[in-house]
């Protein structure tokens, strides 16, 4: 085929129930022009089979296999084999809506300034249902601020300049879990960053699945991610070039880099170590990591009692309520 004006990045992993429709979205785009690359990390259930029957009857369909290796891994090797000058990503259990890819290369064409551009989503259930809605900002200046505290992108939205993403390094291994918070920090630093108000995905949440390993890890991922780019800001260099996998922050040494305190807070969130939970100074905690310390002071309440929930509560009065809210409702979550 003749190149394509965009190529779409889908990563997988065991992720057969909600493929194909993910697959047929892109099928379905109003731009025909584009290419599909698939990279299956390792699948052990059909997604190979179902990926290869799309293949076989879509040219505009590559599906290349590797061992497991990770998100960040398999993301990479579809960057690396990307042909188009626009990058979209779409992971393989949402739904492009048909327009979608036509609307953002459009808006790209007109904005030469804008280097990423996310859109809208409707949230939906295992079962496809629309339950909810991700309205993130849209100015390029109001975004940028909010990306100095959370991400205000839907991953599964975004569509980049290829060339771009690839001269700032693509995703880090070191930063796996917010991978996507570090790329867009980069990305910020070389150009403009834009959402369409438009609901042009459908981003799927499910029934809390995660571990809580897999939960501090991309909370600390997404903290590491700010503090490297602050520091690059305010000294010229990154100092998470020497990050070649995700920290450990219960390694003795991590307390002397440079985010040794993060480390210190973490080691805390993950022990629910009531003297460490009460010795914490007031930080400013982002939303999951409020939901991380409510997790501790529950897990500091079955080590020590009501006595010492109520001197945590007392000490941290948000985490407590954060526990009792966490306690009562019921989560969804990107697994």
């Amino acid at each position: 085929m003749e190149s394509p004006a965009v190529s779409v990045v889908m990563a997988v992993r065991d992720g057969a129930a909600w493929l194909g429709e993910a697959v047929r979205s892109l099928q379905d785009q109003t731009l025909a022009e584009l290419e599909l690359i698939v990279v299956d990390d390792g699948s052990e259930d059909a997604s190979p089979a179902i990926l290869a029957q799309f293949a076989r009857a879509d040219p505009r369909i590559r599906c290349l296999r590797q061992e497991p290796a990770g998100l960040v891994s398999a993301l990479n090797r579809g960057l690396s084999e990307a042909r188009a000058p626009l990058l979209a990503r779409l992971d393989a259990d949402d739904r492009a809506h048909p327009r979608r890819l036509e609307a953002q290369m459009r808006h790209l064409g007109a904005h030469p300034d804008i280097g990423l551009l996310g859109t809208w989503a409707h949230t939906i259930d295992a079962n496809g249902a629309r339950i909810g809605s991700r309205r993130p900002a849209t100015d390029p200046e109001q975004l940028r601020s909010i990306l100095q505290r959370t991400n205000p992108f839907v991953h599964s939205s975004v569509m980049m300049r290829t060339a771009l993403v690839r001269r700032v390094g693509g995703y880090r291994e070191a930063f796996a879990g917010a991978e996507d918070d570090d790329l867009w920090l980069r990305l910020a630093e070389a150009t403009r960053l834009a959402n369409l108000p438009e609901f042009l995905v459908d981003y799927r949440l499910r029934a809390a699945t995660r571990s809580a390993d897999r939960m501090l890890r991309q909370a600390f991922s997404a903290r590491l991610a700010r503090r490297s780019a602050a520091l690059r800001r305010a000294t010229g260099a990154d100092p998470a070039d020497a990050l070649l996998r995700p920290p450990d922050w219960r390694a003795p040494e991590a307390q002397n880099g440079f985010f040794g305190d993060i480390a210190v807070l973490y080691r805390t969130l993950e022990s629910g170590d009531g003297a460490g939970l009460a010795a914490l100074p007031r930080l400013a905690l982002t939303p999951a990591e409020r939901r991380l310390a409510g997790r501790a002071i529950g897990m500091a309440l079955e080590a020590g009692g009501w006595r010492e929930a109520l001197r945590l509560a007392g000490r941290h009065p948000g985490f407590a309520l954060m526990a009792l809210w966490r306690a009562c409702r019921p989560e969804r979550t990107k697994p």
